[in-house]
């Protein structure tokens, strides 16, 4: 079989410790009063010039700073100890102190997937705009997700948009909405069936809110009495899930580079790992952008979804069912059979596929797809959502082989009946080789999603857990190649 000729463009995007945000720093309880009460023995004076030091230094680094110090504040006003009104200044100054900054992607940044732009307006013919998602690391390992947006033209050549200074995170709706049904059978599957659900579940309408189920949870709590382990058990599992369904909004007036995803909810305290992006089309040619992403805290992992119709307002949302329980989930981008369909790894050894008629809910798994050669003869999973052409899926993989070397290959699913594989290539499709075998973790190359542009498959690619870089293949070479493998009973 004749080699794939596949080029890499010269375009590698690396970490930049000078993209910071402003996060909590807060102490232990013991010390906040005493930082406090230094804070309030300063005379009006020496606030002010403390707090024009603060400005001097961060003001030109970060957007409405003001409000991001005084909503710190907020975290710990309430251990404020005098009665005595206190001025903006000082409120300023102290959630100053209880203030820091943080490198999202000062470590790496990596991991990328690739789709559509929402807004394909005003391009040149036969360009495509397009928003790349990629995993930022920072210090302490915590992930979170940046964005970045660009144009290819029609020869393939690709250009990103101007990278911002500035990150800014989203507002955290505060009272956001939940689907019953979907809320119970979570509880269901963390094994909280019991009197206690029932209560707080029995007042609550088929969607409510946040609100709503925290009024109903106090009154279960208020009139169940005398308490119980079990009932504290319970209602914190309930909240706990609560946490975990949320949503954000940024300003339209954020420009892709200015917008980050970082972890809000208890299970996220250590990163949201490795989103993968897809352009999901709907039978009625609705369109949502889902993303299949990691949660992670430290001990445990959980597979989380993401929901936008314009990378602006997200739903971040548990999935259900007992074949949610690995990393590798990857959306279709359509119904097929009108079914939804998804690729995923259970095992951290095989590559999977499963339907369901409902985005969130997924079980009973098959093998599709099982190590063969010796580059992926350790484990396999896939690179992304799969991709659809008249010829059927490209699913581009990943596999594990010797000395833990990562290298990315592809197989092509049937159209009709994706648990059915046409072709798989024998030789690796991109090898980490030369500088790319070094980094934060060595010998690694893989990628969260590609995108289809005119003859020329795009696929953007994490070099050795550190920095991000584009390749890129015409689609009648690949699928020849698939196509001949299958021939030859590869």
């Amino acid at each position: 079989m004749k080699p794939i000729q596949i080029h890499r463009h010269e375009l590698t995007l690396f970490p930049e410790s000078s993209r910071v945000i402003i996060r909590p720093f807060v102490p232990d309880e013991n010390l906040i009063v005493t930082i406090i009460g230094r804070a309030l023995a300063l005379s009006d004076e020496e606030v002010i010039d403390q707090l024009k030091s603060v400005h001097s230094e961060f003001e030109d680094r970060h957007f409405e700073i003001d409000s991001i110090l005084m909503h710190h504040f907020g975290i710990v006003e309430r251990h404020i100890f005098t009665q005595r009104p206190l001025s903006r200044e000082r409120k300023l100054l102290i959630g100053a102190l209880f203030s820091g900054e943080y490198a999202l992607e000062s470590a790496a940044i990596f991991n990328p997937s690739m789709v559509p732009h929402p807004d394909q307006s005003d391009l040149d013919p036969g360009a495509k705009r397009f928003i790349m998602s990629l995993r930022a690391t920072g210090e302490g390992h915590i992930s979170s997700i940046e964005f970045r947006a660009g144009t290819i033209s029609v020869d393939g050549r690709i250009k990103l948009d101007p990278v911002s200074r500035f990150v800014i995170e989203p507002e955290i709706i505060p009272d956001p909405g939940y689907q019953k049904r979907r809320f119970c059978i979570k509880l269901h599957e963390m094994g909280c069936d019991n009197d206690h659900v029932t209560a707080v579940m029995a007042t609550l309408g088929e969607r409510f809110t946040r609100s709503d189920l925290n009024k109903s949870v106090g009154t279960v709590r208020h009139e169940t009495q005398p308490g119980s382990h079990e009932l504290t058990r319970t209602l914190e599992s309930v909240q706990w899930l609560a946490d975990s369904n949320y949503e954000v909004r940024f300003s339209e007036n954020l420009a892709i580079s200015e917008r980050i995803i970082f972890p809000v909810s208890p299970n996220e305290t250590k990163g949201i790992e490795d989103a993968r992006f897809v352009r999901f089309a709907d039978d009625d040619e609705t369109v949502t952008y889902y993303a299949t992403y990691t949660a992670y805290n430290g001990h445990d992992i959980l597979p989380q979804l993401i929901e936008t119709k314009d990378f602006l307002h997200f739903h971040i949302l548990s999935l259900n069912g007992n074949a949610v329980q690995n990393k590798g989930m990857a959306l279709f981008p359509r119904r097929i059979g009108g079914r939804y369909a998804m690729l995923s790894r259970q095992d951290n050894e095989n590559l999977f596929i499963m339907f369901s008629d409902n985005p969130h809910h997924w079980n009973d798994p098959e093998v599709i797809l099982r190590p063969c050669e010796m580059w992926e003869s350790v484990k396999v999973g896939n690179c992304g959502s799969p991709i659809e052409t008249e010829k059927g899926w490209i699913v581009i993989t990943h596999g594990v082989g010797p000395m833990r070397k990562y290298c990315i290959g592809a197989v092509l699913l049937d159209l009709n009946d994706p648990t059915k594989v046409i072709g798989r290539l024998s030789d690796p499709l991109l090898s980490p080789e030369g500088k790319d075998r070094e980094g934060y973790v060595p010998n690694v190359v893989y990628s969260c999603g590609s995108m289809l542009h005119g003859d020329r498959l795009i696929l953007p690619f994490a070099v050795s857990d550190q920095a991000s870089a584009v390749a890129s293949v015409k689609l009648r070479d690949l699928l020849g190649a698939l196509l001949e493998s299958s021939e030859s009973g590869n």
